[in-house]
């Protein structure tokens, strides 16, 4: 991208920053090079979004990492993370040395987003919603606590859903072959190593398949209330006034142990490579080392757990829709935003950290299903309850890595949220507006009020605004179970 309309002066003095940032354009920043940064930082947002120096700083520790090419990115909804920021985005030349950090990943590895269209507008819907919402709060397992869809009948099966994600969801039942199509990935992602996955990791994942947890994670009945572009959303299968169904949730109590156990075994050899790193939490290994190769094939292991997770999540809402409604759910799209994958840019193999960023294909990459592929992959943005979720598309010349945005982006903490509202209070809100609620607990439901995030609206302007993606669809809440 030019650079364009620079500041004659480092933003962040007149900003009150204490890490100067250089301003190209209205939505795209720089901090230059300095101590032992081995590329820029770059942050695509907007002055409104630019996040608190925390966040800003782990740019920057991000940029000292081995083998990190281009730049160390951050997308609109950035903010404070673990090692890395929760909108951070990092490749690493694998040739020259290039690390994998599991903190640019998470906790929860391949968390994720499923966006189902249904063949039903919202009128029609509207009389059966707080029938449908009851149905849905029985069977949709949530919280802390287990509990599954599918229960398992022990490790061998555990392993299929690891070895091949949605894919063997299908093959025992769980969906039909069309949604391998609209998934990322069609369904797996390769090179999954079971054996890497630990003991505890496992009994953990064994009770959870087909779960939605707790934190952020959701299911929303949606109406998709304006059409940007009528070709793209009809290539998607999106029309106005259509009712839609978003699940976003990951890979559960498995993949936090996951991340756990090869932070671990990262820190202890870090210095049998030479590699210092300025934050712990951004302990790595080489990508071709032992231990780098042994996270990525337990964490490839975590994203099939994810994307299975989604898949009978979304069997179980296209159950009760049938019932209910007497309407069907096609799959739109599945996409992770928590995940590291080993991709070729301008001929280099790199490993691409997207930690809260999605990946935006742009039309015809080889890597689309042939009847998406003139339109871009579509890229699915959860807002926050009572506001909007978004619809987007890839485009040609998406900087950093073919990334964007993956949500609001919070500004509060969970206790700061659950201290300014209860649970009791937001429920009647919503309800208010229109929005029928169903939480698993008054404290969970406080946690995620609206105002805890960026304004969706704003974010999805700004990846825009940065040549990031395109806008498709804007999708309004009907109705939202919470974990």
């Amino acid at each position: 991208m030019p650079h364009t309309n620079a500041s004659p002066a480092p933003l962040g003095a007149k900003m009150g920053y204490a890490i100067q940032l250089v301003e190209e354009t209205p939505y795209r920043f720089r901090i230059e090079r300095h101590g032992p940064m081995r590329v820029p930082g770059v942050i695509l947002a907007s002055r409104e979004l630019l996040p608190e120096d925390q966040a800003l700083q782990q740019v920057v520790n991000v940029a000292t990492l081995p083998g990190i090419v281009r730049a160390s990115y951050a997308m609109p909804d950035l903010h404070w993370g673990y090692g890395f920021p929760i909108g951070g985005v990092a490749a690493t030349d694998i040739t020259a040395g290039g690390v994998v950090s599991p903190g640019g990943v998470g906790f929860d590895i391949s968390c994720g987003v499923r966006l189902l269209a249904a063949d039903m507008d919202c009128d029609r819907l509207a009389p059966r919603m707080k029938r449908l919402l009851d149905r849905l709060d029985h069977v949709i397992p949530r919280g802390a606590a287990r509990g599954a869809v599918w229960h398992l009948t022990g490790r061998t099966q555990l392993e299929g859903v690891l070895s091949d994600g949605a894919r063997y969801a299908v093959e025992q039942g769980h969906g039909v072959a069309r949604d391998l199509e609209r998934c990322e990935d069609f369904g797996a992602v390769a090179d999954a190593d079971v054996s890497q996955v630990g003991s505890r990791a496992l009994e953990r994942g064994l009770n959870q398949v087909g779960s939605l947890g707790s934190g952020n994670h959701f299911l929303e009945i949606q109406a998709v209330e304006e059409v940007y572009d009528e070709a793209v959303a009809a290539a998607f299968g999106l029309h106005r006034g259509q009712v839609c169904v978003m699940i976003h949730c990951g890979s559960r109590g498995l993949g936090h142990q996951i991340c756990t156990d090869h932070v671990h075994a990262m820190e202890k050899v870090m210095p049998h490579y030479g590699i210092t790193v300025p934050d712990r939490q951004l302990a790595c290994a080489p990508v071709d080392s032992p231990e780098g190769r042994a996270y990525l094939g337990a964490m490839a292991a975590a994203a099939n757990y994810g994307r299975a997770n989604r898949q009978l999540l979304g069997e179980a809402t296209r159950r009760a829709f049938a019932d209910i409604a007497d309407c069907g759910l096609d799959l739109v799209y599945d996409v992770s935003h928590n995940l590291a994958k080993i991709e070729t840019h301008d001929g280099a193999r790199l490993c691409v950290h997207r930690k809260g960023a999605t990946r935006a294909l742009p039309p015809y990459h080889p890597d689309l299903p042939a009847d998406l592929a003139p339109a871009g992959q579509p890229v699915l943005i959860p807002g926050t309850m009572g506001t909007a979720s978004y619809v987007l598309a890839g485009v040609p010349g998406g900087e950093a890595f073919h990334s964007t945005c993956h949500g609001a982006g919070r500004t509060q903490s969970r206790h700061q949220a659950a201290r300014s509202i209860t649970g009791e209070q937001l429920r009647d809100r919503l309800e208010a507006q229109g929005i029928v609620v169903r939480g698993a607990t008054w404290r969970g439901l406080a946690e995620e009020t609206p105002t805890a995030y960026k304004d969706v609206d704003t974010v999805v302007t700004a990846s825009e605004g940065a040549g990031l993606c395109r806008k498709v669809a804007r999708l309004v809440p009907l109705g939202v179970v919470k974990g």
